[in-house]
């Protein structure tokens, strides 16, 4: 291995790195909530794979879940918590700080 090449931290969220659950995580990032439906259709996930991520994300601590009706449909809204604002903003800076040592 070479000495040169700028090793991946230790301390990276594996978490957040998941590339479906980075999707979820950087969009929720940009907007106050979304419900279920709109998260599917902006990350490409099927309804199981964005329900098992969007778990392990509330288990974390990292998102917010409200079930609820609007009318007679259910409606499931997401959005950060506080604690998964600051999680994603420490991965966003160390992965910039990486990449940043990367040569061009």
């Amino acid at each position: 291995m070479r000495d040169d090449l700028p090793t991946m931290p230790d301390e990276i969220d594996k978490l957040i790195h998941e590339p479906a659950r980075l999707k979820i995580m950087s969009l929720l990032y940009v907007i106050e909530s979304g419900d279920f439906t709109f998260l599917m259709r902006q990350t490409g996930l099927t309804w199981g794979n964005l329900s098992s991520h969007m778990t392990k994300l509330e288990d974390a601590g990292y998102i917010d879940v409200e079930k609820e009706f609007k009318g007679k449909r259910p409606n499931t809204m997401l959005s950060l918590t506080d604690t998964g604002r600051v999680a994603f903003r420490v991965y966003r800076r160390m992965m910039r700080s990486m990449l940043d040592t990367l040569p061009e």
